[in-house]
C-alpha cells in the first residue's frame, strides 16, 4: 500500500492558494505531479499525496516549483473567494472516486486537445513554409526571366548596331570604287598626252629595263615571307586532376548521401560500443560478441532457473547493442524473479520506448512489457499504476483471458484498499 503524505501547509488570498508540500529524502520530477481543476496528486513511489480541492482552480496558469525536498504550489482560483478549507470536507468515497475519474478524463481530453492543436499548428507551419517556398521560387523565376529579357534586348541592340556599321562600311567602299572607276580613264588620257609630247631615249630606257631585271630586283611575296616569324613552341606542363573522396565505390552523382551518412554513423557507434571496454571484451570469442547469441544464452539460463547468469548475459548483450527491445524485456523478467522490482519497471519502460511505433508485428512484445511492468507495480502495492498497464495490455490483446483475470483481481484489491481507507 502507498504511504500517504499528511504534512503540508497552505495559505490563501482572494485569488490564489499557496501550498507547501515537504518531501524529505525524495527526488521529484514534473512527471510525478498530476493536477486538474479540482484534483491534485503527487506520486513518488511508495509515497502519495492526494487532494480534492475545495473549489475549481485555473490549472493552466497554476505552477509548481520543485526545490530542495519541497514542492511549492501556486494555485490560481477561478473565482475570487475565501475557501473554508483546502480540500473537500465530508465527501463520501463514491464522490471522491467520481472526482478522481473525472480528473483523469479531463487530463486525457486536455492532452488530446493539445496534441490536435500542435498537429494543426504543424500543418499550418508546413503550409506557410510551402507557400513561402513557392513565392521565393516564383520571385527567383521572375528575376531570371527579367535577366534573360535584358540580355536578349542588349544582344539585339548590339546586333542592330553592327548591321548599321556594316552597311555604312559597304556603302563607303562602293562609293570609293565608283570614284576610282571614274578617275582612272582621265589619268590614262593624261599619260598618253604626256608620252606623245616627249622624245623617247632608248639608252636610258634599256638601262632602266636592265636595272629592273638585275640582281637587286625583289617581289612583294618575298618581302612578306622574310618579315614573318614562326611562334615559339609551347612549354610543357602537368595538369592535376582531383577526385572527390568517397567511402563507397559508387560515384557521388549516383549515391544517396542521407542513407550513407546514417549507415556510417551506425557503424561508428557500433565500433565505439564494442571498443568501449576492450579489456573485458578481448577475452571473449567471436560468437560471444554477438548480441543475438548472448540473448539465446540468457534465455537458456532463464529456462534453467539461473536468473543471475541470464541477467549477466543480457547485460553484455545490451552493452553490445542497446537498441534491441527484447533484451530489456527478457532482463525485466529476470528482475521480477529476483525481486528487483524497480529495475524490472525500468527495463519494461525502456522496452516500450524502443517498441515504437506500435505495429502489429510488435503487439506480443508490447503486451509482455505492459504485463511485466504492471506486475512490478502491483508487487510494490501501486495497484492503480499496475491496473493501467494491464488495461493497456488488454487494449492490444482483448481476448487474453489470463490478463483479464489478473486485471480483475487488481480491481478488487483497489476497491478493498479504498474501503479500508
Amino acid at each position: 500500500m502507498p504511504v500517504w503524505l499528511q504534512e503540508y501547509s497552505w495559505r490563501q488570498t482572494g485569488s490564489a492558494v499557496y501550498l507547501s508540500l515537504p518531501l524529505r529524502g525524495l527526488r521529484v520530477s514534473p512527471a510525478n505531479i498530476f493536477c486538474t481543476d479540482q484534483y491534485l496528486k503527487v506520486s513518488v513511489p511508495p509515497f502519495l499525496f492526494e487532494a480534492f480541492l475545495y473549489a475549481p482552480i485555473d490549472d493552466t496558469n497554476s505552477t509548481a516549483k520543485i526545490g530542495n525536498e519541497i514542492i511549492f504550489f501556486t494555485l490560481y482560483k477561478k473565482e475570487v473567494a475565501i475557501w473554508d478549507s483546502l480540500t473537500l470536507a465530508n465527501a463520501n468515497k463514491e464522490k471522491l472516486q467520481h472526482l478522481r475519474q473525472d480528473a483523469v478524463l479531463k487530463a486525457h481530453k486536455k492532452a488530446k486537445e493539445e496534441t490536435e492543436t500542435k498537429k494543426i499548428k504543424k500543418q499550418e507551419h508546413k503550409k506557410y513554409a510551402l507557400e513561402a517556398t513557392i513565392k521565393l521560387e516564383e520571385a527567383e523565376r521572375t528575376r531570371i526571366e527579367d535577366l534573360k529579357e535584358k540580355e536578349r534586348q542588349k544582344v539585339t541592340k548590339e546586333l542592330e548596331l553592327w548591321k548599321k556599321q556594316h552597311e555604312a562600311a559597304e556603302k563607303q567602299n562602293k562609293t570609293q570604287k565608283e570614284l576610282h572607276q571614274e578617275v582612272q580613264p582621265l589619268n590614262e588620257k593624261k599619260k598618253e598626252k604626256t608620252n606623245k609630247s616627249r622624245i623617247p631615249n632608248e639608252g636610258t630606257s634599256k638601262t632602266k629595263l636592265k636595272h629592273t631585271k638585275g640582281h637587286g630586283s625583289y617581289s612583294m611575296f618575298s618581302e612578306n615571307l622574310n618579315e614573318e616569324q614562326l611562334p615559339a613552341p609551347r612549354s610543357a606542363a602537368t595538369i592535376k586532376i582531383n577526385f572527390t573522396s568517397r567511402v563507397f565505390p559508387t560515384p557521388l552523382r549516383e549515391s544517396r548521401v542521407a542513407e550513407e551518412e546514417e549507415w556510417l554513423h551506425k557503424q561508428a557507434e557500433a565500433r565505439r560500443t564494442v571498443s568501449a571496454d576492450l579489456s573485458e571484451l578481448e577475452d571473449l570469442k567471436e560468437e560471444e560478441k554477438n548480441p543475438d547469441w548472448l540473448k539465446d544464452k540468457g534465455n537458456k539460463m532463464f529456462a534453467t532457473g539461473n536468473y543471475l547468469a541470464a541477467v549477466n548475459a543480457y547485460n553484455l548483450a545490451i552493452r553490445l547493442n542497446n537498441k534491441l527491445p527484447l533484451l530489456y524485456l527478457n532482463r525485466a523478467a529476470c528482475h521480477l524473479k529476483l525481486r528487483n522490482l524497480h529495475k524490472a519497471i525500468e527495463d519494461s519502460s525502456k522496452a516500450l520506448e524502443l517498441l515504437t511505433p506500435p505495429v502489429p508485428d510488435n503487439n506480443s512484445a508490447r503486451v509482455k512489457a505492459y504485463v511485466r511492468r504492471g506486475t512490478a507495480f502491483c508487487e510494490l502495492e501501486l495497484y492503480s499504476e499496475g491496473l493501467q498497464d494491464y488495461e493497456a495490455a488488454l487494449k492490444i490483446d482483448p481476448k487474453n483471458e489470463a490478463i483479464e483475470k489478473d486485471a480483475e483481481k487488481i480491481r478488487h484489491l483497489i476497491q478493498g484498499t479504498n474501503q479500508d481507507s
